[in-house]
Formats: C-alpha cells, sequence, structure tokens
C-alpha cells in the first residue's frame, strides 16, 4: 500500500480481521487430531510422556532466557543484551545518539519489551511498552516512525477504504480487548486509539464473557 511501512513478521494490509502471520514451521491453527493407530505399548506412552516433559521444560527455559525484565539490567552493553535475547526485531533511533531495541512477544503476543542503550551502548531502561497508558499517547498525525517507536510493530493489520490501515496491538488486559489505531497512507496517524473486542476471545457459556 503505498505510504505506509512493510513491517516484517505481520501480516500485509488485506480488507478485514487478520490473523497473525504464520512463522516457518509454525501451525498457527494448532495441532491437529490424530487417527488412532491401535494399542501403544508401555514403552511407546513412556517415550510419549518423556518427550511432552522435554519439551515442557524446553519451552520454560526459552521463556525464561526470552524475558527481558529478569535477563537485562541497566548498564549492561548492546552485546550482553543480544547474547541474552538474540537479536531484536526492531532498531528505533533515540535523542542524543541512544537507540531502542524491540523485543516483541510474537504476533498474538500481548507484550513487546524495549531496551533503550545510550550513546555508549549501555542499557539505560527496560520497558513493557503495550500499555494503555502508552496507547494514550498516541494522537492524531504521529509519523509511524513515532509509533512504532513507542508501541513496537503491530499483531495485525488490515486495509481499509481510502488506502488506511488499521494497526491493532494485543496487551496485557482481562478485558478481552486489543487497542487500535488508524494509519493513513501518507503514514501518519489519524485520530488516536480505539478499543475493541478481540476476536481471539471466546466467548462461553453464554455469558456474554470473551476469555483467552
Amino acid at each position: 500500500m503505498p505510504g505506509l511501512p512493510a513491517v516484517p513478521g505481520v501480516d500485509p494490509a488485506m480488507p478485514g480481521p487478520r490473523r497473525p502471520a504464520q512463522r516457518e514451521g509454525v501451525d498457527m491453527d494448532g495441532p491437529k487430531p490424530r487417527k488412532a493407530s491401535g494399542a501403544i505399548g508401555l514403552a511407546g506412552r513412556t517415550g510419549f510422556r518423556t518427550l511432552a516433559v522435554l519439551g515442557a521444560l524446553v519451552a520454560f527455559g526459552g521463556c525464561a532466557m526470552l524475558e527481558p525484565a529478569t535477563e537485562v539490567r541497566v548498564g549492561q552493553t548492546e552485546s550482553e543484551v543480544t547474547q541474552r535475547l538474540g537479536e531484536p526485531a526492531g532498531r528505533h533511533v533515540l535523542a542524543q545518539g541512544a537507540s531502542r531495541l524491540e523485543y516483541p512477544r510474537g504476533p498474538a503476543g500481548r507484550t513487546t519489551w524495549m531496551v533503550d542503550l545510550d550513546a555508549s551502548g549501555r542499557v539505560t531502561a527496560v520497558e513493557q511498552v503495550l500499555t494503555e497508558a502508552n496507547f494514550y499517547k498516541v494522537t492524531d498525525g504521529m509519523p509511524v516512525a513515532d509509533l512504532l517507536r513507542l508501541l513496537g510493530r503491530p499483531g495485525h493489520r488490515a486495509g481499509e477504504w481510502q488506502n488506511r490501515e488499521t494497526w491493532s496491538w494485543r496487551y496485557p488486559t482481562n478485558d478481552c480487548l486489543w487497542a487500535r489505531i488508524t494509519v493513513t497512507a501518507k503514514g501518519v496517524t489519524r485520530g488516536g486509539v480505539g478499543f475493541m473486542p478481540d476476536p481471539a476471545c471466546d466467548v462461553k457459556d453464554g455469558d456474554g464473557m470473551g476469555r483467552y
């Protein structure tokens, strides 16, 4: 779409609600049911249990390793940060030679961490930026570069009329909402933030309460 930047890892603009971009080797629809292949022996069942436990341990270890709040400290160098967290998904320029490293938790994730570095490349701050306070900082006419520096890449992008896009972020909330911001073809925001029901929520028991 003319005037709007591509954001790696995010679906391209397309009318209507969007789902997260599928990562290579990952089935976004979840595991498929398997056909039964007869009785499974004790050794097979034990093997499956062992694999499940190992998988859980790997997942837990990965999450712990990639958690900026526990892995990054003020004063660390950029090299120390990337050794712990890997390469950032984005880099943003700040004032006076400082920079900001972006670590989103995937298109369907509800947190994005920013690690700020001073001009010498040392950490000055670590912040989870997907908060209502930050969403309300978005003003009409804000350039896309400033928007991405504030919130990081959106989880979804959906094409709208007049070559606009709606960018959406999930964030930590118990209200089953996501934040939505309109971006024009000129690469600036139109209005501020709006909050809408998250289509990823499930409505159960007819009580109208959305749940993840």
